[in-house]
């Protein structure tokens, strides 16, 4: 099936029930008037049932008489990196077109929001597949075609459908999702910090700023603490926290494991609603097109690095055989300026790369240690189709 914009090229969807309830990408409804066309030719105006633009992912509903063929949707968890997949979609207004490919990797972050959980697939994806399903080999959707990277050949982006399945209820019901909040910023574990923490891997995620007031503060969370699960599930790492933190019943009491002075212990907390426009607990940590992770400096961080002042925003990864490692950047590196604009925070940052356009090269001031020096890099771009 195919979904226009207006006038706009189609994009796509599937059908999920007899009854005309249909998943797409929230950047393919948004702001707009939608009007859906089935593979027999028949068209039909769809209204929106609820939107997530963290997940991208939205709901929409076209009333047909009699009952719609729609489609079987798997388990996205069990996918396999080597297994075949298909996509479906409406490629560049070529209507119903089928490409095969393999799950290249599962997990993927790519900057698109705070909840990336990406499957990469090399299944040709091209613009106009937005919102069209990714299916196994025995026929089930296991994910929502979403993004592609711009400047690459072979490599798409799709949502799992377990996350689609998880919000579901909610978007119908209500139109919206309901997330967790505990009130933390939180950075992974590098190999450093595993060391002067005395830790015995590197699971879980470092809290460097806990909120005044909000759960975490309350059930007793500090700086410094590694949170190493939630109600009884063991976190990988930053990304794990996030997400479990997401799916928590608000109002629920909930046990986080921590790791704190050489102990491990549980605290309660009891969970609050994630509003629009709070920080996740990511540590404020931003994936962007340098193929480098940052986040702000918190006082806590100033100090474990033995900065003077809280400035700048701190590089927490660096991706092996990106822009940034082949600049020589590394993770705690200070990045102060950047063309010149002086740094004081993730906005300023964002701001800075902002202002480039595709193949600038950028002019950054970096600071190791008690040295600064200058490095420069090309502004790439990841795109969403």
């Amino acid at each position: 099936m195919s979904i226009s914009q207006r006038s706009e090229s189609l994009k796509s969807g599937f059908i999920i029930s007899e009854d005309g309830y249909i998943f797409t990408n929230n950047h393919v409804v948004d702001k707009a008037k939608i009007k859906v066309k089935l593979s027999d030719g028949k068209e039909y105006n769809a209204e929106i049932k609820g939107t997530d633009p963290n997940t991208d992912i939205a709901l929409i509903k076209i009333n047909a008489p009699g009952k719609l063929p729609y489609v079987r949707m798997g388990d996205s968890d069990k996918l396999r990196i080597g297994e075949g997949v298909f996509a479906i979609g409406n490629p560049l207004g070529l209507n119903h077109t089928v490409t095969a490919g393999i799950i290249s990797a599962k997990g993927r972050e790519i900057g698109a929001g705070p909840y990336d959980n990406f499957i990469q697939t090399d299944a040709s994806i091209n613009p106009g597949n937005s919102g069209g399903p990714l299916c196994n080999l025995a026929g089930e959707v296991v994910g929502i075609n979403t993004a592609i990277i711009a400047q690459a050949q072979g490599i798409g982006f799709a949502i799992p459908i377990n996350m689609a399945k998880d919000i579901l209820n909610d978007l119908k019901t209500s139109g919206k999702i309901t997330r967790g909040w505990l009130g933390v910023t939180s950075q992974d574990i590098t190999e450093d910090l595993q060391k002067s923490l005395k830790l015995k891997d590197r699971r879980g995620a470092l809290v460097t700023e806990v909120f005044p007031g909000d759960a975490a503060d309350k059930a007793g969370i500090k700086p410094g603490d590694v949170i190493l699960g939630i109600d009884g599930k063991p976190a990988k790492d930053r990304r794990e926290v996030i997400q479990m933190t997401a799916a928590l019943r608000v109002g629920s009491k909930v046990g986080i494991q921590i790791f704190r002075d050489g102990k491990e212990m549980t605290l309660t907390a009891v969970v609050a609603e994630r509003k629009d426009g709070q920080q996740q607990a990511t540590g404020s940590a931003v994936k962007e097109q340098l193929d480098m992770t940052v986040q702000e400096v918190t006082p806590e961080v100033a100090r474990y690095i033995g900065l003077p002042e809280k400035t700048g925003v701190i590089i927490t990864d660096v991706k092996v055989g990106g822009p940034a490692e082949d600049a020589g950047l590394q993770p705690r590196d200070i990045i102060l300026k950047i063309n010149n604009v002086t740094i004081t925070g993730l906005k300023d940052y964002q701001a800075a790369l902002n202002a480039g356009t595709k193949g600038d090269a950028m002019l950054m001031l970096v600071r190791r240690g008690k040295a600064n020096f200058f490095v420069t890099l090309k502004k790439g771009k990841e795109g969403s189709k």
